[in-house]
């Protein structure tokens, strides 16, 4: 088996089990045992289970950086030093998630679901290596939500971007359901580029709505 071989195997098998189990409920022997290969290969590979985690975030994150980090320079060449839009934001990040050239029909909705197991679950070792590895891309993409939001305060920006995340990571991550129950309820078949393009203006409309809190200190009380 080649070494390329070994690997590919591994990842696969880790983020599949990782998605469907979480990371502390997954053991490297379960790992093994669904790639084939035996606890060594593992430890020659990888070193540590931490490490192994972190290969597979890395798989998809490196080269989705990459091309997201092209996808703001031709953003902005085209704003001529004018702020993108968010609209014209949100769409560079989902298409360039989206035109990832996918291992399985499943990819991007498995990554989504892992995106959203590293908020939850105690992996401070695992933020802390996406901090450091790919604090450029996205710190870019924070830059140029507040930009393109101007009228939020900061704290409301904050939580309008956690339900940015939340109600993305949800939709994503759970894309292969959501397509069964439409063509099941409404028999409609539907892809994954077009369920992002309907994603888009909802979270856009999301992140521009009234600041209900300005709305309830403005709104004069009744005597």
């Amino acid at each position: 088996m080649a070494q390329s071989d070994t690997v590919d195997r591994i990842l696969d098998a880790a983020e599949v089990l990782f998605a469907e189990r979480g990371f502390s409920e997954t053991s490297l022997r379960m790992i093994t045992s669904k790639a084939s290969v035996n606890l060594a290969a593992v430890n020659y590979h990888f070193g540590s289970k931490n490490a192994l985690i972190h290969a597979v975030f890395a798989r998809f994150l490196t080269p989705f950086s990459q091309t997201l980090e092209q996808a703001f320079d031709d953003l902005e060449r085209r704003c001529n030093g004018k702020p993108p839009t968010l609209d014209q934001t949100l769409r560079a990040l989902t298409e360039s998630a989206v035109c990832m050239p996918q291992r399985n029909d499943r990819g991007i909705s498995i990554f989504m679901r892992l995106l959203g197991l590293a908020y939850t679950q105690s992996q401070g070792h695992l933020r802390k290596f996406l901090e450091q590895e790919y604090s450029h891309p996205f710190g870019r993409f924070m830059r140029l939500l507040k930009e393109a939001t101007p009228q939020l305060t900061a704290v409301e920006r904050y939580w309008r971007i956690q339900f940015m995340l939340g109600a993305t990571a949800f939709t994503m991550s759970s894309s292969d359901a959501l397509r069964d129950i439409l063509q099941n309820k409404l028999g409609v078949e539907t892809t994954v580029q077009e369920i992002v393009a309907r994603l888009v203006p909802f979270l856009a409309a999301g992140m521009q709505a009234t600041d209900p809190m300005q709305v309830a200190v403005s709104k004069p009380s009744v005597a």
